[in-house]
Formats: C-alpha cells, structure tokens, sequence
C-alpha cells in the first residue's frame, strides 16, 4: 500500500514538473503573461498601474488639440457655448476612462442628470489608463467637432496614432487593445447622452422684450442674440439651481441720482482713464481675436497642469470639475441674462447720458448684460482648479503668445477670475455691480457642486457628516 502512495506521488510530481516546464516554454519571457504581472491591487481593481502612475500627457496634447480646433468657427448653431459643452463632455469622459484605476473615487454613474450605466472593465485584467484616456478623448473630439477641417481631423488621428504607438511600447498588444476598446465605450457612451442635452433643438429666431432699460443689440456691429434659449438645455448636476441665487440689479432709471446712473457712469469714467495695464487685461480676456468663450480655459487647464506636472489622475479630477463648473454655470449664466434683458452699458451712455458717439473697447457681444458670463464662468472655474491645485498656485498663461500678447502671471485662481471679471468693466461692457454679483454666483455653483456631487470616498464621508 505504501508502495503505491509513494508512487502516486511521485506520479504527480513528475505530471507537474512537465507542465511546469511547458508553460515555461509557450511563455516569451520579454512579455510574462499578463496573469503573472498582476498584483493585488489589480486583481481587484483591472489596472495593471494605478492611474497616478501615469503622466497627463495624453491630456494636455488633446486640450491642445482642441485649442487648434476652436481658433476656427464651431458647428453652426453652437455658438460660443460649443466650447463649454465639449469641455463638460470631455472632462466627464475621461474621468470614467480612468477612474476604474483611481480606488478612492468612484464613478459618476448615478448622480449626474440622467447619466447611463458606464462600461465595466474585465476584472483581474491590466488596463492602461493612458490609453483609455487616448482613446476616449479620440473619440469625443471626433464627435463633438464634426465640422472641423479636414486639416483638423488628420491631425487628430496622427495623434491618436501617435500615442499608442508609444503605449504600443509599455504593454502587451492584448492589454493595450482591451485599453484602447473600453476607452472608445465610455466616448460612446457619454457622447450618446450629450446628444439628448437639448443642444440641437431648432428655433425660431429669438425676438427680444421690448421696454425702458431692456437689452438691445448693440452698436458698430449690432450682433444677433447669442443662446436665448439655454433654458431648453439639460443641466448636468441635479439641483444645482438651488445654490445659483443672485442679487438682481438696481432698479432702471435715468434720473443722475439713480443707484442706476451711477453705476453706468462708472463704466463710463474708467473707459475715459484707462491706463495702458487695464487697457492689456481687457483686450488679454476679451476672446476674439483667440477663441470663442470657454476656449480660454481649455488653454488654461492645458497650461496649469503642465505648470503642476501632474499625473493622470490630477488631469481627469480637474478636467470633469472644470467642465461641470463651466456647463452649468454657463447655462445658469445664460438662463438669468434671457430672464432679466437688462440693457448694455453702451445703449445707456448713448442714449440716456447723451454720449452719442461712444464706444466700449471692442464690440459688445450679443446678450443682455446681467449677470456676465465672464465673471460667472471665471468664478466657477477658478474656484474648482484651487480645489485640486490649491489656494495659492502660481501660475502663468501663455494663452495668446500667438496673437504678440504679453503673458499674465497670477498668485491664484481666485486672482485669475476677479481679473477676468473686472476686464470686462474696463473693457466697457459691463458694470462693476454686475461683475461683483456674478463672481459670487459662480463660486456658489462651484461650491454646490462638490457638495452634491461624490468624487472620492472622502466626498462621501464629508457628505454624510454635513446630512
């Protein structure tokens, strides 16, 4: 009996040792298999490297890709808010491209408006985030630019190509391929549910309220209204309109005693004083010649995390942050402008303080004048890169290198955003009251939105602690 246990034994010894030795010779040992590599943490989480591994590299080349892209008109009908739109769009996107890398945050799914079940990764199997991230935002621009040159999408393939050939270096063709697949399910995805937004909704051509101290198109150029019906658009936070209240204006007058009055008349003495350094700020932030509104912060978001060498992981918090903060507060914005129709400083120094011939320092755009979009959108942006970066990052734009203007340096976000919103006041389209009051109402949407929306475990815990 013992003889024969002593056999089997060493039976299944010599069995082992001759598998043992066969998968030893089907394994190339330049390329383990993909099981072998994997450690703990990936076995739970499907990514052979925690996305902080990764550099942001791949972000910031598509920010600038998208930057050449919008020195160009957008699609017809977009107008300026195709850039905030894609910025929203794109920044969600590739957070779920590689949070699933990121163990401390957790997904969107379930709490942006009406937002679909993402893709699940295989479990056990490695992912390159980058990759992901490669191909998903490929894939968005494609879709959210769809008129672009023809120049323009060659080179938005070259990169993509470019791209993985250098993650082709890093992985195994099938880790790469199995990247490069779920990155291209989450763009579907996300992009299949921007197109129900509203954005594509066909109008009549928007006629305006007519009345005393009622917003009309403005001279030299008198533009047509610029999106009058952002009322129709989806806003991606649920309740963010809880946390957008706004002191209205002061009440219209013509009478030189008036709060009114006096707060046109400072638009009206600072453009007759301009020093050469206001003059600069506002022609720095007025966005065309450069890029249609929202096109700015692509370059600035492509600027600070190149400024803070950030990994991956950085990038993706701080695109979705930024592009959540931009849609909403932008359609907030916009909502309110198309509610109160409150007249331009140049329609009242004309016509009410009897300056016939003035003029702002460059064309007023078309639509009303409060709350302004500059100092909302500022606000609400600034406050979210000094929730990722912190309160006091330094940092210099180099944004309109191209056109000969000087860059700016700035000792914080919040620096930066009240820049933005006095240029406009400088720049004589809009009052200084109005500037103060939309810069409080972009911080509080920046602010509601990281109080409803969970990005990290910490999130959640700080959530519950405030119920």
């Amino acid at each position: 009996m013992r003889k024969k246990i002593q056999f089997a034994v060493l039976l299944a010894a010599m069995f082992s040792l001759f598998n043992l030795s066969c998968r030893k010779e089907n394994t190339d040992p330049a390329k383990p298999e993909e099981s072998e590599l994997s450690t703990d943490y990936d076995r739970h989480s499907g990514g052979m490297q925690p996305t902080k591994n990764f550099s942001a590299e791949v972000v910031i080349k598509w920010l600038n890709m998208q930057l050449d892209m919008l020195r160009v008109p957008l699609p017809v009908g977009t107008g300026s808010q195709g850039a905030d739109r894609a910025h929203a769009y794109c920044g969600i996107a590739l957070y779920e491209s590689v949070v699933k890398g990121m163990p401390q945050y957790r997904s969107l799914q379930g709490q942006l408006t009406n937002f679909p079940a993402m893709p699940v990764i295989e479990r056990g199997r490695p992912y390159h985030w980058a990759a992901c991230a490669n191909a998903t935002l490929a894939e968005m621009n494609r879709k959210l630019f769809p008129a672009t040159s023809i120049a323009n999408r060659t080179k938005m393939d070259s990169l993509e190509n470019a791209l993985q050939t250098v993650f082709a270096s890093e992985v195994s063709p099938a880790t790469l391929q199995r990247s490069i697949n779920f990155g291209k399910e989450v763009a579907v995805k996300v992009f299949d549910w921007a197109v129900t937004d509203g954005s594509a909704n066909v109008n009549p051509p928007y006629v305006p309220p007519v009345g005393p101290g009622l917003w009309v198109s403005t001279a030299p150029n008198f533009p047509s209204a610029v999106n009058p019906y952002a009322s129709q658009r989806r806003l991606l936070v649920p309740g963010i309109t809880n946390g957008a209240s706004i002191a209205p204006p002061p009440a219209y007058s013509v009478d030189p005693s008036s709060p009114f009055y006096a707060m046109v008349k400072d638009v009206y003495d600072k453009s007759q004083n301009l020093t050469a350094a206001q003059t600069a700020m506002a022609l720095y932030h007025r966005d065309a010649p450069g890029y249609p509104a929202g096109g700015h912060f692509v370059a600035i978001l492509s600027q600070v995390l190149s400024q803070a060498g950030a990994k991956l992981d950085k990038a993706a918090i701080g695109y979705v942050k930024t592009g959540l903060a931009l849609h909403d507060a932008g359609l907030i914005c916009f909502v309110k402008k198309y509610t109160f129709n409150l007249v331009r400083p140049i329609t009242y120094i004309r016509n009410a303080m009897g300056y016939s011939n003035w003029l702002a320092l460059f064309n007023t755009p078309g639509h009303p004048e409060f709350p302004s979009a500059h100092a909302v959108n500022g606000a609400a942006v600034s406050s979210m890169l000094t929730d990722v970066f912190g309160n006091n990052f330094h940092f210099t734009l180099h944004t309109y290198d191209y056109l000969g203007l000087p860059a700016r340096s700035y000792n914080s976000f919040y620096e930066m955003g009240k820049e933005m919103a006095d240029s406009r006041v400088f720049a004589g389209i809009h009052y200084q009251a109005t500037c103060d009051k939309s810069r409080s109402l972009g911080e509080k949407i920046s602010r509601t939105i990281l109080r409803k929306i969970e990005f990290s475990k910490d999130d959640r815990d700080d959530h519950h602690e405030h119920h």
